[in-house]
């Protein structure tokens, strides 16, 4: 669901948008943050070791957000031959830590929400606007997650998947590198046409059972 659809009641739309922003900023941060780590300056010189959204928004990836309902941040530029423990190791690393870094925020918000929300005088009761915030930020924090990790580039699963297959298999899956946008692309727009639904098959089923794992709604 775009946020042009939200756009009826105020207070979802700026849920929508402050939970993405949020979502995007912490996952781009984290991947900097675990390249840093691993001993790879190239993030912190192009100033993306930062929770400061502007430093992770990308323009086309906002936008289908608003008129699509699916988005993306700026990709962190990293130099695998700078990280500790080897390129394909410390890929790894760097690519499972922006979706682990969302499910920790969710978890962590799922928290805050339950404490807020425990009884009638809980301060949720007072504030729906908080409510919406939490639910929608832990919701879009959980769904950034699990789609970056589907194994097709340039999504943090297949950084993953490239650095934990055998040597041999991973230079087979070299091609998906220039062809997996290309792919992904075609199984958001077109998979509907073709009974492929990306959403509903794959990753609704993940969502919502991290979703009420969480927050319990």
């Amino acid at each position: 669901m775009g946020l042009l659809s939200l756009a009826n009641d105020p207070r979802l739309l700026i849920s929508a948008v402050i939970g993405f922003i949020v979502a995007i900023s912490v996952h781009e941060a984290c991947h900097a943050l675990a390249a840093t780590w691993l001993g790879d300056p190239t993030p912190k010189s192009q100033g993306r070791l930062t929770l400061n959204p502007l430093r992770h928004l990308d323009f086309m990836g906002t936008l289908l957000l608003v008129v699509a309902g699916f988005g993306w941040g700026k990709p962190v530029i990293v130099n695998p031959y700078n990280l500790r423990y080897g390129v394909r190791r410390g890929t790894a690393i760097v690519s499972v830590a922006g979706p682990a870094s969302n499910l920790m925020l969710a978890a962590l918000l799922g928290t805050v929400f339950a404490q807020i929300s425990s009884g009638s005088s809980g301060i949720l009761s007072n504030s729906e606007l908080l409510g919406f915030v939490l639910i929608y930020t832990i919701t879009i924090n959980i769904v950034l997650a699990v789609f970056n990790l589907i194994p097709v580039t340039p999504l943090d699963g297949f950084g993953v998947l490239y650095c934990v297959v055998p040597r041999e298999t991973a230079q087979a899956l070299e091609p998906l590198r220039r062809y997996g946008p290309l792919i992904l692309f075609g199984v958001i727009i077109l998979g509907p046409i073709f009974g492929i639904r990306l959403f509903e098959g794959l990753l609704l089923p993940p969502v919502e059972y991290l979703r009420n794992l969480f927050i319990g709604l």
